[in-house]
């Protein structure tokens, strides 16, 4: 009954999602050109079926090699800051600086200096955008260690390897895939801003810009909604992770 009920309810509510949006052009009287119904959707993703498959595999290869990078690159960042208080220091107003730029006027800048190179910006760009949740959660978990546990296993001859990881890394597992929920819409929000802003005719957002230039907003609408399917799936697998390895911090739900 539990396992169905977290089936039924994100369907349920994605599709009164739908409903409402379609009520709302419906209500309103909108033509096509200003907003697409989800009735008009079909036909577009059927209409550009090929595309979408090539395209959309084309924009979840980069986004998942860009947020396995971002995890590698966070979590090292994160144990850095973690376990040493001075370097968490030094290294915290330099990422919340960097987290602070607009990464959108960083797409031209990458793109010029690593010309030609298309996949390498678009999954740096994905690494650049979603490592930041991930480096602060690390940190976090690790530095709020209570110091009790570090005592008592000190005095039963433990090294601080051995507390690192039978104590402090699993510590920190629930806030590390906390950002990784976090971090996988954004590894997306990087990916797609490369393919729209800096565009080399690849993945979901060489698409959409396609429909934007020819005027096909029934195709616009359709790769927003195939990009936020790609997103869920990424999330759901993300949940089904942070079961196996950190399932024993889930509090049951009555």
């Amino acid at each position: 009954m539990k396992m169905v009920r977290k089936i039924l309810v994100p369907i349920a509510s994605i599709v009164i999602f739908l409903l409402l949006w379609e009520g709302l052009v419906w209500i309103n009287d909108w033509p096509k050109y200003k907003m697409a119904a989800p009735s008009d959707l079909p036909a577009a993703f059927w209409k550009f079926r090929w595309l979408f498959l090539e395209m959309g595999w084309q924009t979840l290869w980069r986004t998942v090699v860009g947020l396995v990078l971002a995890v590698l690159l966070g979590g090292a960042l994160g144990m850095i800051m973690g376990l040493s208080q001075m370097t968490r220091s030094a290294l915290y107003p330099l990422l919340v600086g960097f987290n602070a730029i607009p990464k959108a006027t960083l797409v031209p800048v990458i793109a010029l200096i690593f010309i030609g190179q298309h996949d390498f910006n678009t999954v740096l760009m994905a690494v650049m955008i979603s490592f930041f949740p991930i480096a602060v959660s690390v940190s976090i978990g690790l530095s709020t260690l209570e110091p009790e546990y570090r005592d008592i296993l000190r005095a039963l001859g433990a090294s601080r390897f051995t507390i690192f990881r039978k104590i402090a890394l699993p510590k920190t597992l629930p806030e590390f895939f906390g950002a990784l929920k976090v971090s996988v819409t954004l590894a997306f929000i990087g990916t797609n801003l490369v393919e729209i802003v800096s565009p080399h005719g690849r993945g979901l957002g060489a698409l959409f810009d396609s429909g934007k230039t020819n005027g096909d907003y029934p195709l616009m609408f359709a790769v927003l909604i195939a990009l936020a399917l790609l997103g869920i799936m990424l999330y759901y697998i993300v949940v089904m992770l942070e079961r196996i390895f950190a399932g024993w911090a889930e509090r049951p739900q009555t």
